[in-house]
């Protein structure tokens, strides 16, 4: 369990920094220039973003590596239990569960406006990389099913 646990986590961080954050380099780098995706998923902002988050004031991307280290056991823990097949899982899980979060329950805890109805495209893409990664990531050290 303590494997599964450590995999996860690691495999979660890292993730945000090259899968999450990665796609979201290639949106700002080149997706701002097509009118067609920025009209789909918006205008986006540079990644890596270094705006220091309350209470402890860490950088957005560190907190956001702690928060998918979190995601990435509680993924991990899915995929060695069901079995299911990991990185359309991974990608499936990501995409759903952690958008859902972003746009209920994050709002709700700091007092800002809940999810306005609108699809979130871009988090749906960003959120559904990592959890892809995640999955690529832990193929081998856990003797998943691709």
């Amino acid at each position: 369990m303590i494997r599964i646990i450590t995999f996860g986590f690691l495999a979660g961080f890292v993730s945000v920094l090259v899968f999450h954050q990665g796609t979201a380099f290639l949106m700002y780098a080149f997706g701002n220039d097509v009118p067609a995706v920025v009209s789909f998923f918006g205008r986006t902002n540079a990644p890596f973003a270094m705006t220091p988050t309350r209470p402890l004031g860490v950088p957005l991307v560190g907190s956001q590596a702690f928060w998918g280290g979190v995601w990435g056991i509680v993924l991990a823990l899915i995929l060695v239990k069901l079995r299911p097949p990991a990185l359309l899982s991974g990608f499936v899980f990501g995409a759903l569960a952690l958008t859902a979060v972003a746009v209920t329950l994050v709002p709700a805890l700091k007092g800002l406006p809940g999810w306005s109805g609108a699809i979130p495209w871009r988090g749906l893409l960003y959120n559904g990389a990592w959890g892809w990664g995640v999955a690529l990531m832990l193929l081998a050290p856990l003797g998943l099913r691709r």
